[in-house]
């Protein structure tokens, strides 16, 4: 058995003196974690690890910011937190150069890379369970610790209800969230999940991505889907535009809705990774192996290099990780497992014959044509096949699965 969490969203109703005690207490928070952030980057030698920061900014938080002891331990575990969180954000995206010869690299990320410390703009706190929040009058209710002490407010829980007083679901730290003047209460829930496990598996499925088509798929069945990506990147482009305009008039209210502008788009973009994802989850359920493209870097390939500006701007910007760690938790939620494998030759390899050679795929008519056994088909439909064969191969054992150029095969 294995562990898996996922988040619950409650909405707060507070009273008009509620909504001071949680703004109160958010903003005090908030100060909190940028004076631990500011003074732990500026000292090198500060180890970022909780005992240790405990003891050097427990009683100051206390005096300084007037929060409660838990809260007080709470600040320091959210901005080791969120360096965690940039360390792995940087690992994700190594940096490129160029060497004199115009060929890129890619050098790994640390903190290191960081030139200024982590701060935090938007009034947060985190709340313990027990501690800081608990559930009143058969779970319609929910009271909060804050500054002032405890204070109780009703909530509406929609579709979540249902793991809020199940004794098989562990609740964690909660964090209070303010959008548009509404709040609202985020649990992480963590419960065990059935391991997958590579006998029981009913469906094979190759995914490649894209921007033409998001997703292309194909699987045991030789079934092959393609999600448009057309009407999505019509979308963005309509952002896009809106961003130049107002970036050129470069007024405070500009500004202004240059950031509701891009809040609105990465909760687009969040919308439709998370319906591709519920689409593929819908149409193969469990046990499933989902067998995708490691892209660390791809942006950055040769062959994406001879790209237009707006077509690199597209797949860079688009955020491919997302989605990937959206299958990953929904998969595991219902004993599914996403495989990452090595992306070389997944596009010029003829999944026919075997034969590998770049030429065969035709970019301007996104067809790929075998110049060894004459097969013939979509190009990107070619990528999820050959995903799909490398997903079989680890199925019969093979722990690392990936194409390589055979000398005989070889064809120049």
């Amino acid at each position: 058995m294995s562990i898996l969490t996922k988040t619950i969203k409650l909405r707060l109703y507070p009273s008009n003196e509620q909504k001071l005690l949680l703004d109160e207490m958010s903003e005090q928070y908030r100060l909190a974690c940028n004076y631990v952030s500011e003074t732990w980057f500026n000292n090198t030698t500060m180890p970022l690890k909780f005992a240790q920061l405990c003891e050097i900014f427990y009683y100051d938080l206390r005096k300084q910011f007037n929060l409660k002891s838990q809260m007080a331990s709470s600040v320091i575990k959210t901005v080791i937190a969120r360096y965690k969180t940039a360390k792995e954000q940087l690992k994700q995206n190594p940096y490129p150069y160029q060497d004199d010869n115009g060929k890129y690299h890619l050098v790994n990320r640390s903190l290191d890379w960081l030139t200024k410390p982590i701060y935090f703009t938007r009034p947060q706190v985190d709340l313990v369970n027990i501690r800081d929040f608990s559930f009143k009058d058969n779970f319609t209710k929910i009271s909060l610790n804050t500054l002032e002490g405890r204070t109780i407010m009703p909530f509406e829980s929609k579709h979540f209800g249902q793991y809020i007083n199940n004794p098989n679901f562990k609740l964690g730290t909660g964090k209070i969230v303010k959008n548009k003047n509404k709040y609202y209460f985020h649990v992480p829930i963590t419960f065990e999940i059935v391991d997958f496990d590579k006998a029981n598996v009913k469906h094979v499925v190759g995914i490649d991505r894209g921007l033409r088509f998001l997703m292309t798929t194909y699987d045991e069945k030789g079934n092959t889907t393609f999600f448009s990506g057309k009407e999505v990147q019509n979308k963005r482009n309509q952002f896009a535009h809106q961003c130049k305009e107002l970036q050129a008039k470069c007024t405070k209210s500009a500004k202004r809705a240059l950031k509701r502008l891009s809040a609105r788009e990465n909760s687009f973009m969040t919308n439709v990774n998370h319906n591709l994802s519920r689409a593929l989850l819908n149409t193969y359920g469990s046990n499933t192996l989902f067998v995708m493209e490691d892209l660390t870097g791809v942006s950055f390939d040769d062959k994406n290099l001879s790209r237009s500006k707006k077509e690199k701007y597209n797949l860079r910007s688009w955020n491919f990780y997302q989605l990937e760690q959206m299958l990953i938790y929904k998969s595991n939620e219902v004993g599914s497992e996403i495989l990452k494998v090595d992306a070389h030759y997944t596009s010029s390899r003829c999944p026919k014959c075997g034969t590998i050679h770049k030429t065969n795929r035709h970019h301007d008519k996104h067809v790929y044509i075998c110049n060894n056994c004459g097969y013939q088909s979509n190009d990107d439909r070619i990528g999820a096949m050959n995903i799909y064969q490398l997903g079989t191969d680890y199925i019969s054992g093979v722990e690392k699965p990936k194409f390589a150029i055979q000398k005989q095969k070889q064809l120049y």
